[in-house]
């Protein structure tokens, strides 16, 4: 039994950052799991580098009931399902699909290390904690790295210059955002979930692209097929 599944567009000659700005699959697949004569990362340094973005990781964030996700790998997949790792579960784990889990806050952590050329922080809500009476602070949160310099700083300007293009470009999965009054980087996500025409719409975003400031990711579930949900939000809280 064949089953085809088409990609949903013709994307034509693809590097990198045209396969970020149009999240072009197939570019994924060939680079995770291989195609031909040319070998793809494989499951194994594919769960390594999520890891180093602290995917499948706690952040830390002051906040209870943080979940950690879950990077699958072979040795997961046997322990936990009793079954083997196919070569479709590389496949899947290219494009973010599969049994991967991930909480929005991991992908800001992540994305942010990204912006900012490669320093991973520690997400934090307080900033100070202020005595009541005397209205002096008691104590200062203070930036907290959690690894520096994981990645070739070349490399992330690889990506970042792809998140500019899914905004600048007719064809990018963001050009709704380029009539900003500001340069926007942005990279979307249409996460399956089991349920029939209907999917998790993702967006990160990060501005301003030269000298970012800020990261937002939004997460709107149980999105119908064909609706565009995620992108607006971001546009809305980045025009305010």
């Amino acid at each position: 039994i064949v089953y085809h599944f088409r990609d949903w567009k013709v994307h034509g000659v693809t590097d990198l950052k045209k396969a970020i700005a149009e999240s072009c699959n197939v570019f994924f697949y060939i680079v995770g799991g291989g195609y031909k004569d040319f070998k793809g990362l494989g499951a194994k340094k594919i769960a390594k580098y999520l890891h180093l973005f602290n995917w499948g990781r706690k952040t830390g964030i002051d906040l209870p009931g943080e979940k950690k996700g879950l990077v699958p790998t072979p040795e997961w997949k046997e322990s936990y399902k009793k079954k083997p790792w196919y070569p479709g579960d590389t496949y899947h784990l290219s494009i973010g699909q599969g049994d991967i889990l991930v909480t929005p806050i991991q992908v800001a952590t992540s994305f942010a290390s990204i912006a900012n050329g490669g320093i991973l922080y520690r997400p934090h809500l307080v900033k100070e904690i202020i005595d009541s009476k005397s209205k002096k602070v008691v104590r200062e949160i203070k930036p907290e790295i959690i690894r520096k310099d994981f990645i070739d700083r070349k490399y992330l300007e690889e990506v970042r210059e792809g998140m500019r293009q899914a905004v600048t470009s007719p064809s990018g999965s963001s050009h709704m955002l380029n009539d900003l009054a500001v340069k926007v980087a942005a990279k979307t996500g249409t996460a399956q979930f089991g349920v029939k025409r209907k999917y998790h719409s993702w967006i990160t975003v990060f501005a301003p692209y030269e000298n970012p400031e800020i990261v937002i990711t939004v997460l709107v579930e149980n999105v119908p097929e064909g609706k565009i949900a995620a992108i607006p939000v971001a546009k809305e809280i980045l025009k305010w």
